[in-house]
């Protein structure tokens, strides 16, 4: 294939030009301002190719298996994912832990009927990927997952024995091809590992040349201290740092995203080796389940769910939700205004506040989120309007941002995810770089393919540049646009019309292929060992 008369944005940040760029036996095999020919050529005049975009976010774990052409990301012009995020995925696992975590996280991924569940291992679940998907996808060992399977939902200090436990399973995870090691510290089990733990764990990580990825103990009330104890894991045990989904929630932190910056500037300064991620949206989203108080969801989902049933217990975990402010909602007490039915089995829900269902129920809304869990198993996902444009804008321009999109994609009959899993990419390059100028398209680019190719250490992808690995993006800089919302989550977008994953076509003029060339990403195999 011939991109003919392309504007070139390679990825490096530095300015576009224009060029000829052939495409053969999977790599760029020339760029250059002479004719050149291919049996394809595509017109590109007008037109920006760039690396694909690299997604350091997702939650694609189940997705990518159940429907492999991947249309949500396909169409945004992602060519690889990292998995395995949060703390929480479906390997290192047993029989019986599988059966936890696919309770736990259904409400991210959903739980199909008759899905085959054969792998128990992390490389076992990377070479389920590699029979056939439509991007590349890179995994993080979770934290959480080890710690289940090392000691179950018990929220205490691990034993010698057990702290070994999960180092030979992070090490093990990541011989096979992790990449590094996600943790979601307000998600159970994970949240009830100390930093000290987490500290043992990261040394593993970055003795194999990983990262950590952590989701932080709050994102509201202490979200700075939060995040200076993830800078303080990273000083102690030499790994790196790439926080997820980095931003500043909640009223308690409207216009503070400078004061984060200069924390993170400040470690970086020192040496600390610090990325991040952010999605351009307000809301947040995750299950319904994590707002509860930690210690209600210790002995995992089925201990949760009868402590609801029972008065004096639901009595307590709502004193701590509604006004202490649980560490499952971040430190700040629970405003039903703001959390809204996203995914559920429980008809006329979805759309609707917690708030409004107990309005027109006449019923407190500590009982309506009580009743639902119940009857959804503890499945049901929410959006969580707490964000704040001001931080959105100012990190996501710092030198150390890439993009993520924290994209859910339930399986569940008429859910409406957030529409970031349909729309971040196309986003980031028409509203905050055509439309309000927050970053010139090489800065965008930059931070959404080279910038996230050297945090995995990806070999010879994530720029436009000869003998690499043909993941390319063809847009309409002019045209380029998000197209999802919140009433119509999962349409695809415009001005994207060429994608490439490993030199094929995935999405051609603008239509899915439905080509699968992508597979997973190893450490060792497909990354380097220095940055």
């Amino acid at each position: 294939m011939l991109f003919r008369h392309a504007t070139v944005v390679d990825g490096t940040g530095a300015p576009a030009y224009r060029a000829n760029v052939r495409v053969a036996d999977g790599r760029i095999a020339e760029i250059t301002t002479s004719a050149t020919s291919a049996p394809d050529v595509v017109d590109a005049d007008g037109l920006v190719l760039a690396p694909g975009f690299i997604d350091m976010h997702a939650h694609s774990d189940l997705a990518l298996l159940a429907a492999p052409d991947h249309l949500a990301k396909v169409a945004q012009g992602v060519t690889c994912e990292v998995i395995g995020q949060d703390g929480l995925s479906y390997a290192p696992v047993s029989d019986v832990t599988l059966a936890s975590v696919r309770q736990a996280i259904a409400g991210w991924n959903g739980d199909p009927d008759g899905f085959d569940w054969t792998w128990r291992t992390v490389g076992g679940y990377l070479d389920r990927l590699d029979g056939g998907i439509a991007v590349n996808a890179a995994y993080l060992v979770p934290q959480g997952t080890v710690r289940l399977l090392a000691m179950g939902w018990d929220a205490r200090e691990p034993t010698r024995a057990e702290l070994d436990r999960q180092r030979d399973l992070v090490a093990t995870g990541m011989r096979e091809g992790a990449v590094g090691m996600s943790s979601g510290l307000t998600y159970v089990p994970g949240t009830y590992a100390s930093d000290d733990e987490l500290v043992e764990l990261c040394r593993v990580v970055a003795g194999l040349g990983g990262y950590h990825s952590p989701h932080h103990r709050s994102y509201g009330a202490g979200a700075l201290d939060a995040y200076a104890a993830m800078v303080d894991v990273s000083r102690r045990s030499g790994c790196p740092l790439h926080l997820a989904h980095a931003t500043m929630n909640f009223g308690v932190n409207k216009g503070r995203a400078g004061e984060l910056l200069a924390l993170l500037d400040e470690a970086i300064s020192g040496g600390c080796d610090i990325t991040l991620d952010t999605y351009p949206y307000l809301p947040g989203s995750t299950t319904l389940a994590a707002l509860l108080p930690s210690r209600a969801a210790e002995g995992g989902p089925a201990a949760a769910l009868a402590r609801l049933a029972d008065p004096a217990s639901a009595a307590h975990v709502r004193e701590v939700m509604e006004v202490d402010g649980s560490d499952g909602c971040h430190g700040v007490p629970v405003e039903w205004d703001t959390i809204e039915i996203s995914g559920s089995r429980v008809p006329g829900t979805v759309g609707r506040t917690v708030a409004a269902l107990a309005a027109s129920s006449g019923r407190p809304p500590f009982e309506v989120f009580r009743e639902l869990l119940a009857a959804d198993d503890l499945g049901t996902t929410i959006l969580q309007h707490v964000g704040h444009e001001e931080n959105v804008r100012a990190i996501m321009r710092h030198p150390a941002h890439t993009g993520g999109s924290d994209g859910l994609l339930p399986l569940t009959p008429g859910a409406k995810p957030h529409p970031r899993a349909y729309g971040t990419f196309p986003r980031y390059l028409g509203h905050y770089v055509r439309d309000l100028g927050v970053l010139t398209l090489e800065e965008c680019v930059a931070h959404l393919t080279g910038r996230p190719a050297r945090r995995l250490r990806l070999r010879e992808r994530g720029l436009v540049r000869t003998g690499y690995h043909a993941d390319l993006v063809l847009f309409d800089p002019a045209t380029v646009r998000d197209t999802a919302t919140f009433d119509a989550p999962r349409t695809v977008p415009e001005g994207i019309t060429h994608v490439l994953v490993n030199g094929v076509p995935v999405l051609h003029d603008g239509r899915p292929t439905g080509a699968l060339p992508g597979h997973a990403l190893r450490r060792g195999r497909d990354t380097t060992s220095t940055p």
